[in-house]
């Protein structure tokens, strides 16, 4: 069973520095019938103007991930983390048993753009921590790359969930097929262009999840970029 949740249907505030879009109910948007998704919770697709962004504030007992799509995230933390987030890194913070963060566009004249995600944990109260890695595009082409796993395999970062993630870019005529343990889960979201998800077209902004199906297959129809959870 397929069930699609369409860019236009998404919650939606614009503060001016924010331009922000919720599949799924987050601050001041709330649709009982779109609490998440499984483990899934959040995915926030954000743009933030240049030299603006979010100020220091905390999060608690949450798997938090970033992915850029254009510009650049500036990351920092009470850990002691300072980083960067460009197009191609997928940044993990473990907010645990507590920590508190900002995240700010770097450039001055540029927006940046990226997908804020946030899953359940499976383990309660641990250490704060991050981890950041980067995905070639070449890794990426016309296939499904792991790049988040419970246990880091294939050279993903961690989560500590019950959730593995899959980023993929799929032009026409590009395709790629996930299989699907029985009781698994699947959410689609398509962060641009344009790609068959089992047969339905989606485009920028949609996402779609899945239950009670052996297999996922993508396939491109114009400059997608996906990103594919496989959940408890």
């Amino acid at each position: 069973m397929l069930t699609l949740r369409p860019a236009a249907e998404r919650g939606h505030e614009n503060h001016g520095w924010l331009d922000s879009w919720h599949t799924f109910s987050f601050a001041d948007y709330y649709d009982p019938a779109h609490m998440g998704f499984r483990a899934l919770r959040v995915i926030n697709e954000d743009r933030v103007e240049p030299g603006h962004g979010f100020g220091t504030h905390g999060h608690r007992e949450m798997e938090i991930i970033s992915y850029v799509l254009e510009g650049a995230l500036r990351h920092d933390d009470s850990t002691g983390v300072g980083s960067v987030i460009r197009p191609g890194d997928v940044q993990r913070m473990s907010a645990g048993s507590g920590v508190r963060h900002s995240e700010k566009n770097l450039s001055s004249s540029e927006k940046v753009h990226f997908l804020q995600i946030w899953i359940l944990p499976s383990l309660r109260g641990i250490a704060p921590s991050y981890e950041q890695k980067s995905f070639a595009d070449t890794e990426k082409r016309g296939r499904l790359r792991l790049v988040a796993s419970p246990d880091g395999r294939d050279g993903s970062v961690t989560v500590h969930a019950d959730t593995s993630l899959y980023a993929g870019t799929f032009d026409a005529g590009e395709s790629a097929e996930l299989k699907l343990l029985p009781a698994r889960h699947a959410w689609v979201q398509v962060a641009r262009g344009r790609a068959k998800v089992n047969g339905s077209e989606l485009g920028p902004g949609d996402g779609a999840g899945l239950s009670d199906e052996s297999s996922l297959r993508i396939e491109g129809v114009a400059n997608a970029e996906v990103l594919v959870f496989d959940l408890a």
